[in-house]
């Protein structure tokens, strides 16, 4: 059994406080998504959270044919069911319809993309070393560092 590690709670705490920064920022730029108390905008974002992490997989698996045939635009729309559908569980938490979820959606993949321009991933490092103006390449453990 492999010990948990603490960089994926960072990382997943990171990814929540994106999606509920996306979440607030479709709720305030439209008026198909809306929370009636912060409860139901935690629950709501938790709900996305769940969601995004179990049933996108499966679905992105299921609609792949989908997904390919539209050049990854099928991603956005099930992005938005998964939004729509928190909408519809969680009380106080309302999408009022597929285009606000859309929306929401969109919003939240914005976000995050943006917050990982700003702010840096996790996922990938560059790191620029000097040896008599050559690049250089030295192997590492974390097979997503590029050596420049």
């Amino acid at each position: 059994m492999s010990e948990a590690k603490p960089d994926n709670w960072i990382g997943w705490l990171r990814s929540w406080v994106l999606i509920a920064l996306g979440v607030l920022l479709a709720a305030w730029t439209s008026e198909g998504i809306r929370f009636e108390t912060d409860l139901s905008l935690i629950l709501g974002v938790l709900l996305i959270s769940v969601l995004n992490v179990f049933l996108r997989p499966l679905l992105l698996l299921l609609t792949l044919p989908f997904v390919i045939l539209t050049l990854g635009l099928g991603v956005v729309v099930i992005n938005a069911l998964l939004f729509w559908l928190a909408g519809s569980l969680v009380p106080g938490f309302e999408v009022v319809s597929f285009w606000a979820a859309l929306w929401g959606a969109l919003v939240v993949s914005f976000t995050s993309f943006m917050a990982n321009v700003l702010f840096g991933s996790s996922r990938v490092r560059v790191r620029v070393q000097q040896n008599g103006g050559r690049p250089v390449k030295k192997k590492t453990r974390n097979d997503d560092v590029i050596d420049v």
